[in-house]
């Protein structure tokens, strides 16, 4: 998921620049760019992603032609804010990879005995 969504706002980025944008939209790109970088890489994730999200939901309001892309590469980044990036990213070697157990009632942790059918 780190993949598809740092992929395309890394594509996306560096098409912008291709194309000889306007000079006020420079900055815009080079940042859309960087910040498909880091997700890729996984590094400050849950920041990253939301920044992306937020651009993402922005640039689909924005530009009504072209809203159905905006809107899954918001979804994505959402998702990755929640998520977290996994454990091969940067964020994991840096600062641990967090795991989440899921209980039943009681407390106590499942554990899964037969593997998955």
């Amino acid at each position: 998921m780190r993949i598809a969504a740092g992929g395309a706002l890394l594509l996306h980025g560096v098409a912008a620049l291709g194309t000889g944008s306007p000079s006020s939209l420079v900055g815009l790109h080079v940042i859309c760019a960087a910040m498909g970088m880091l997700l890729v890489v996984g590094l400050w994730t849950p920041i990253v992603g939301t920044v992306a999200a937020i651009a993402a939901a922005m640039h689909a309001w924005s530009d009504p032609a072209d809203a159905r892309t905006y809107v899954l590469l918001a979804t994505l980044a959402a998702a990755l804010a929640l998520l977290g990036p996994g454990v091969w990213s940067v964020d994991a070697r840096l600062f641990g990879w967090r795991r989440l157990e899921i209980r039943d009632r009681t407390g106590r942790t499942k554990h899964r005995e037969t593997p998955l059918e």
